[in-house]
């Protein structure tokens, strides 16, 4: 068995507190959606609840952004490459079929490659594109009087509702996909040992 390191100290702290915000944010949003599924003691505390987390989600989208640009190590590691483009379809066949059947992933994890291309597109298109959005139309709805303006230009409350919750959905989806995934390593808990040890155990 060999280990190599992939995850330093402040991604995996930063990868858990994240977990935790975006959970809160789903369990509190399902009672604001639905105000008959009581999971907290009130449809007021849920309110509450929700946008504080929300700017905790700020603080956790900026301290990543930060971290990710002023890291020349962890930002190349989403710079998509045209390897990335042509093996899309050799990774997606693994995941499909090869998984299942012992065949070898085509893009093993390394040090100076942690994400292959499926995972590249999965996380640049929910860091860079829709984590901003949730959090811009979060901030909006936080004051729907001073940000009055802003919000009529894009079709007012409903059209703003409407963005928020499809991205809500969005951020569902790829959590449960998430997790799945994480279960795909040599034990079904080697991936999720990883982001605790920072380090990824493989078969030699």
């Amino acid at each position: 068995m060999k280990r190599l390191w992939l995850h330093p100290v402040l991604l995996r702290a930063w990868h858990w507190l994240n977990t935790a915000v975006v959970l809160v944010l789903i369990i509190t949003g399902i009672q604001l959606r639905a105000p008959d599924v009581e999971l907290f003691s009130s449809y007021r505390t849920a309110v509450i609840v929700h946008k504080a987390t929300g700017f905790v989600m700020v603080l956790s989208f900026l301290f990543w952004l930060v971290y990710t640009l002023a890291s020349p190590g962890a930002r190349k590691q989403y710079l998509l490459r045209l390897s990335d483009l042509t093996g899309l379809v050799k990774q997606g066949e693994y995941y499909a079929f090869g998984v299942f059947r012992g065949w070898k992933n085509p893009f093993p994890a390394t040090p100076d490659a942690k994400f292959n291309p499926l995972q590249k597109i999965s996380y640049i298109s929910v860091q860079f594109i829709f984590t901003p959005i949730i959090i811009i139309t979060g901030i909006f709805f936080g004051d729907i009087i001073f940000f009055g303006g802003v919000i009529g230009s894009i079709g007012g409350l409903r059209i703003l509702d409407a963005i928020h919750v499809v991205v809500a959905y969005i951020f569902v989806l790829y959590l449960l996909v998430h997790v799945y995934m994480s279960t795909m390593g040599h034990t079904p808990f080697a991936h999720i040992k990883a982001m605790f040890t920072g380090y990824e155990e493989e078969p030699d």
